[in-house]
């Protein structure tokens, strides 16, 4: 998710100054697109909070790089006949970072909490009867209806991810961040090396037992090749490309457009797309505070958005971007650009019109950040050539992130809109959506709220075929385009950097961070 062009020169100097004097051996460097601001990865869908728990959690289910569901944590699991029950086996010798044993009741915990909060997750919940530890190996889910994405729930790639946390720290209530970073996967957090706005470290978690199969996209052996990871927080995208052309830095993600060009022809330096899926940017607005609990603001912004502008400012390589006139990724099954509007400013300006517009503010929260940064400045000029007051108010990412989570009006620390580019995983079909969920306040950021859309998704969570299935997802996408719960501004891939000392980076729906050796 999107990120910053906000130089701190002192910062930096600092941070390039402590790289090149630890230039130990088994240690892996990474420049991450932002900062982590905090550890839960359920309370908090930012995609750092999702990354941080790859690194230090595992899975029940994992998606390979053909987007197959496969067994993580899993020995074995079955359906029965009537599909109202599923049994789950875990692995032997599965162990947190503290060294107990990972257990039935901590899956059982785990999935609970994730289920109050995740799309996907509140679906499977609403239907589930039963979900139980049988014995210390064996979960059991019993539901009160056949539902055939139980599976894809369970082993859904991005925020909110099903990770499993002991039990102790799982029964934490949904809406209180957890502190304790004990986890389940292949690296453990020294949390007390961890410095906000500078470096958060990893180290190979000796107790992990990979799989024995080969890795592939997020599934697969998680072998931490590496005895250390360091996330080091950069702001200044020159600092980071001074730092991986000289060596002191063994990954760069998501690097600015402007910037590629040098780096793909620099010495000992690979250029790759940072994930198999790419991103869907987004015009995210606040459905519940004026001017955008207007629908008719809302189709004003739809329709004045013209996403090749959005896309060619951010990158200038048209093989990294693609316009797509739908709220489903172009590749997604469901894809479908019916009804899609043409842009028309003169139109945009006559809707906020016939809106009845007062003139109130709109508090764009302005994410300083790279791909955030660029999409913000276009939106806020679009913005005001159709006659909207506009007040940017500038932030790096982690402190937008925080500011989003506020119910308030735009005049006491709310918000009214706020650009962000989720990955293509979560938005592919109408029930992991994460724009188009319109159940109120269990919906993204943005809140937006409409029964017909939610009564869709529920049709299209217990359709019979994939036919049914696209029939109701175009019907969701024509409801929305009544609705706009938000504005997608086009397709893009992020673009990382790395080191070509490294071999096994993994082409993944997300950047992880084990597979990977550092030649000496």
């Amino acid at each position: 998710m999107p990120r910053s062009f906000r130089p701190r020169v002192l910062a930096a100097a600092l941070l390039l100054a402590a790289v090149a004097g630890a230039h130990a051996q088994g240690t892996l460097r990474v420049r991450p697109f932002g900062d982590l601001k905090g550890i839960d990865p359920i309370v908090n869908s930012d995609y750092m909070a999702r990354n941080h728990g790859y690194m230090v959690y595992d899975t029940l289910f994992a998606l390979d790089d053909k987007l197959q569901i496969k067994p993580q944590m899993l020995e074995s699991h079955t359906a029965s006949p009537d599909g109202l029950t599923y049994t789950f086996v875990l692995r032997e010798g599965l162990k947190f970072s503290d060294g107990g044993a990972v257990t039935s009741a901590d899956v059982v915990a785990s999935l609970q909490r994730w289920g109050q909060r995740d799309g996907l997750g509140q679906q499977l919940a609403s239907r589930t009867a039963e979900l139980v530890a049988v014995d210390p190996k064996t979960v059991r889910l019993k539901l009160r209806e056949p539902w055939g994405l139980v599976l894809d729930a369970l082993g859904k790639p991005s925020s909110n991810v099903p990770f499993i946390m002991p039990e102790r720290i799982a029964k934490t209530p949904a809406t209180t961040p957890i502190t304790d970073a004990t986890g389940s996967g292949p690296f453990i957090m020294k949390k007390e090396e961890w410095v906000p706005g500078s470096k958060i470290v990893y180290v190979k978690n000796p107790g992990y037992v990979p799989r024995k199969d080969e890795p592939s996209g997020l599934a697969g052996a998680k072998r931490a090749l590496v005895d250390r990871v360091e996330w080091l927080y950069m702001p200044d995208p020159q600092s980071a490309v001074n730092a991986v052309q000289a060596g002191e830095l063994d990954i760069f993600e998501e690097v600015p457009a402007d910037m590629l060009k040098g780096l793909a022809s620099a010495k000992n330096v690979k250029v790759a797309p940072q994930d198999s899926l790419g991103v869907q940017a987004v015009f995210r607005m606040n459905t519940t505070q004026p001017p955008f609990d207007n629908p008719k603001v809302r189709q004003a912004v739809l329709t004045m958005i013209d996403q090749e502008t959005f896309l060619r400012a951010a990158v200038d390589d048209p093989k990294l971007y693609k316009v797509c006139g739908s709220f489903y990724m172009c590749g997604s099954p469901y894809y479908t650009a019916a009804g899609w509007p043409k842009p028309d400013m003169a139109k945009a300006k006559q809707l906020i019109k016939d809106s009845g517009y007062k003139g109130e503010p709109v508090v764009v929260l302005h994410g300083n950040e790279g791909l955030t940064n660029v999409l913000s400045l276009v939106a806020e000029q679009v913005m005001r050539d159709a006659g909207l007051k506009v007040d940017a108010q500038s932030m790096d990412w982690g402190t937008l992130t925080a500011r989003r989570t506020s119910k308030n009006p735009p005049a006491q620390g709310g918000w009214s809109l706020f650009i962000s580019a989720p990955t293509g995983a979560d938005m592919m079909d109408p029930l992991g959506h994460l724009g188009l969920r319109s159940n109120c306040d269990k919906a993204w950021f943005g809140w937006p709220c409409d029964e017909q859309v939610e009564k869709l998704r529920d049709q299209f969570a217990v359709a019979p075929d994939l036919a049914k299935r696209k029939e109701i997802a175009a019907a969701v996408q024509a409801r929305a385009l009544e609705t706009v719960p938000y504005v997608p501004l086009g397709q893009m891939s992020l673009v990382r950097a790395y080191s070509g000392k490294l071999d096994g980076v993994l082409n993944a729906a997300v950047p992880v961070y084990w597979n990977i050796r550092k030649a000496p």
